[in-house]
C-alpha cells in the first residue's frame, strides 16, 4: 500500500533565502507544528591529509549545516501517542538527496516500506518561490503512519508555510493591501489567509475565539456587535479589503433550528461588517462577500451563470436558497469602492470536509453513484479559487474582473456518476454498487447530515472569467483529483 501527497505554496521570498531554512531540516519544527523535533547525528570528523581539522579553523561548519546524502538523523511527530510510538520503534532516518539551493529529501525506513519527504524550491522570475512538499508512505504500516503524521502535515500546511514566511519576513509589506478576513479560521479561510500572508499582505482574522495555532494576527469579535475590531477597518480604509466568509458549516441536518442558525450566523456577521463600514470616513478599497452556488438549490438541467435567476416557491430549498439569498442581501449598503459576491461551488482541497467524505466512502467500497447519479456537480480546485479571490481583490494584474456576482466554479462540471467514477479511478478502487436515494436519507439521519447535499446538484459556470483574462490551472476534474490525490 502506498500513500502520497504533494502540496505546493507560493512565498514572496527568493529561493536562496528560503533555502536557508528549508535546506536545514533541523529547523522543520520551527515552521511545522506537525513535528516536535528533528536532529541530525554527528557527522564524520573532517580530515586534512589524514589529520583531524582543528575546531579553531574559521571555516568549520555547524553540524546542522552539513546536510549531505547518507547522513542520519531522527524526528518526532508532534502528536503525543505518535511521538511515543515513533520514539520507541523507529530507527534513524537517512538524508537521501540534496541539490544545493533547490531540493532536499530524506527517508524514514519501516518494515517493507517507509516514509519519504522531499522539499523542492521552484523559483519564479519575479523573485518569489513555490515550495513543494511531497510525502510518500509505503508498506504494511501505511495507514498507521498516515494517521500519526501524514494527515497532520496536510492539516498544518497553510499554517506551516505562513510560519516559514514569518521566519524570514517577520512583518507584512506596508505597501500592500491589508485584508481583514471574517471566517478566516475555517478550512477555506486558513488557506486564503496563508496565501495572502506569504505574498506579504497584512492579514487580520476576525474570530470569536483566538486560536494559538493560527499564525495570523487575530482580533476577537462576536459577529453581532461593533467593538474594538472596527479599528482594523478604520485604520486606513482606502488600503483595506474585507473578505467575509463567516458562517456555520453547512453539513448539518436540515431542521428548522439548524437552517435558522446557518442563515443567522451569516446574515448577522455580514450586517455587523456593513454597519462598521458605514461609519468609515472613506470607503474600503475592496469587499469580497462569500456566497454559494447552492443559492440555485436543485437546478436540474439548467445551465447557470452569473445572470441566471434564483428559484422561487417550492424550488427554493430553505437550507440552500433560504440561507444564501439573505446572506447576499445582507451586504447591501456596504461602504466599499468595489464589491464582489463570490458564489463558490464545492472547493476541492486536500483535507476539506467534502473531499474527505467522498474519498472515505470510495476507499471502503461505497464509491458508486449516489441516487440517480445524474445530478450535476460543480466544483473548483483550491488553487483556482484562491486565484479568483486574488483577482477579485485586484491582486492579479492580468485579470480584470467586473464588480458584482461572480461564480467560482471550474468550466467543466460533471454528473455525480462521473464524479464517483473519476474518484474510483484516481484511488484505484473497483466498480462499486450505487447508493439508492432512500439509503442516502437513512445515512443522513445516522451521520447527522443533509441528504440533499448528495442528491441535488447544479451545472454552474462563470460567463465572466474568460473575458476577464482568467485561466484555470485545473479546468478538468480528472486533473484536479490527480493533483490532490498524488
Amino acid at each position: 500500500m502506498t500513500w502520497q501527497r504533494t502540496l505546493r505554496h507560493y512565498l514572496a521570498i527568493p529561493a536562496d533565502e528560503l533555502w536557508g531554512v528549508v535546506g536545514d531540516p533541523t529547523r522543520w519544527p520551527a515552521w511545522s507544528r506537525a513535528i516536535s523535533s528533528f536532529t541530525l547525528e554527528p557527522d564524520e570528523p573532517h580530515t586534512y591529509d589524514g589529520a583531524p581539522v582543528s575546531h579553531t579553523v574559521a571555516v568549520v561548519e555547524t553540524q546542522a549545516a552539513r546536510v549531505t546524502p547518507g547522513r542520519r538523523g531522527h524526528y518526532l511527530p508532534a502528536r503525543g501517542w505518535a511521538a511515543a510510538l515513533h520514539g520507541r520503534t523507529a530507527g534513524p532516518l537517512r538524508i537521501t538527496d540534496v541539490t544545493d539551493g533547490r531540493s532536499l529529501a530524506f527517508e524514514q525506513p519501516a518494515p517493507r516500506g517507509g516514509t519519504r519527504v522531499r522539499w523542492t524550491l521552484h523559483p519564479h522570475e519575479e523573485g518569489g518561490t513555490t515550495l513543494e512538499q511531497q510525502v510518500t508512505v509505503s508498506g504494511p504500516a501505511t495507514a498507521a503512519i498516515v494517521a500519526s503524521i501524514g494527515k497532520d502535515l496536510i492539516a498544518d500546511w497553510p499554517q506551516a508555510v505562513t510560519r516559514l514566511h514569518r521566519l524570514l519576513r517577520p512583518h507584512p509589506d506596508a505597501e500592500l493591501l491589508k485584508v481583514v478576513v471574517a471566517g478566516g479560521s475555517g478550512t477555506l479561510g486558513r488557506s486564503l489567509c496563508a496565501d495572502l500572508s506569504t505574498r506579504g499582505h497584512d492579514v487580520v482574522v476576525l474570530t470569536r475565539r483566538v486560536d494559538p495555532g493560527l499564525p495570523h494576527r487575530q482580533v476577537e469579535w462576536d459577529g453581532l456587535t461593533l467593538g474594538p475590531w472596527v479599528h482594523e477597518l478604520a485604520d486606513d480604509p482606502a488600503r483595506t479589503a474585507v473578505v467575509n466568509l463567516a458562517g456555520r458549516l453547512v453539513d448539518v441536518r436540515p431542521t428548522a433550528a439548524n437552517i435558522a442558525d446557518l442563515r443567522d450566523s451569516r446574515v448577522q456577521a455580514t450586517r455587523a461588517l456593513v454597519v462598521a463600514s458605514q461609519e468609515l470616513a472613506t470607503p474600503l478599497a475592496r469587499w469580497l462577500q462569500g456566497s454559494t452556488t447552492a443559492i440555485w438549490s436543485d437546478a436540474g438541467e439548467a445551465r447557470l451563470t452569473e445572470r441566471s435567476p434564483l428559484p422561487t416557491g417550492a424550488a427554493a430549498l430553505p437550507q440552500m436558497t433560504g440561507v444564501a439569498q439573505p446572506w447576499e442581501g445582507a451586504v447591501q449598503g456596504a461602504n466599499a469602492e468595489h464589491m464582489t459576491v463570490l458564489r463558490t461551488s464545492i472547493v476541492l482541497q486536500d483535507g476539506s470536509p467534502a473531499l474527505d467524505r467522498l474519498t472515505q466512502l470510495t476507499r471502503v467500497g461505497l464509491g458508486g453513484r449516489v441516487g440517480s447519479g445524474q445530478q450535476w456537480f460543480s466544483w473548483i480546485h483550491l488553487q483556482d479559487w484562491l486565484a479568483l479571490v486574488r483577482a477579485s481583490l485586484a491582486l492579479e494584474p492580468e485579470v480584470d474582473l467586473p464588480d458584482g456576482i461572480l461564480v467560482a466554479a471550474a468550466p467543466h462540471p460533471v454528473r455525480n456518476e462521473e464524479l464517483m467514477a473519476t474518484l474510483r479511478k484516481r484511488l484505484r478502487r473497483p466498480t462499486a454498487p450505487p447508493t439508492p436515494a432512500p439509503l442516502v436519507h437513512v445515512g443522513g439521519v445516522v451521520l447527522r447530515t443533509d441528504p440533499a447535499l448528495g442528491l441535488t446538484g447544479r451545472h454552474a459556470t462563470s460567463a465572466l472569467t474568460t473575458d476577464a483574462g482568467f485561466e484555470f490551472t485545473h479546468p478538468t476534474l480528472d486533473g484536479a483529483l490527480r493533483d490532490l490525490t498524488g
